[in-house]
């Protein structure tokens, strides 16, 4: 009565005196005990050199996902800075638009070429060049962010566009083309809808 455990026949019969219903869970709930045996795992692995190495392994198939996300533009295996449909648009309209910023690279290395010149006159111009380039950059930046704004806005919301997404597209802007990840999607002049 009270204590005794019930045999394997008694547990056999009651489940065949249940009739099977839809929707239910059709099963005796697990002892507690049980449960939290079949949950227990031990906080220091036995194998430490085998942890080691499935962690390794684990690590490195993340990062080969990662990788090839930022190829891709799949969305699934992206870091958290790029995830989200905001973030993909943010990126297809830099994509599709030419940007004073993406050519600052190729300006600055030939500025340095031209640094070892020592004639004040060539000096001057490409100081002034320099400088003029920088407002440029920071003008286009400017107003393709506001642009970009106020396209979020209309699409996602304003709650949508928050902080950082400005620094976000003006730093993409800022990239070379073909050196931009996750890869640049978007072919120029094809705005996201």
């Amino acid at each position: 009565m009270f204590g005794r455990s019930k045999t394997l026949n008694d547990q056999q019969a009651e489940t065949i005196a249940r009739e099977h219903r839809e929707g239910a869970k059709n099963r005796p709930t697990p002892k507690r005990r049980d449960q939290e045996a079949a949950n227990r795992r031990p906080l220091v692995v036995a194998d430490r050199k085998e942890a080691k190495n499935l962690d390794r392994a684990k690590r490195r198939e993340a990062q080969l996902l990662q990788r090839q996300a930022m190829a891709t533009g799949d969305d699934a295996h992206l870091p958290a800075r790029d995830k989200g449909p905001v973030r993909r648009y943010i990126r297809d309209h830099v994509d599709a638009r030419w940007n004073v910023g993406e050519f600052m690279l190729p300006v600055m290395i030939l500025v340095l070429a031209l640094s070892f010149v020592r004639v004040p006159a060539v000096f001057l111009i490409v100081s002034v060049g320099v400088y003029g380039l920088l407002l440029a950059a920071a003008i286009d930046s400017w107003f393709m962010w506001r642009g970009l704004k106020k396209k979020l806005v209309a699409k996602f919301g304003a709650d949508k566009v928050g902080r950082g997404l400005a620094m976000y597209a003006v730093m993409r802007g800022f990239q070379i083309r073909r050196s931009r990840m996750p890869r640049a999607l978007a072919k120029r002049g094809e705005y996201p809808a």
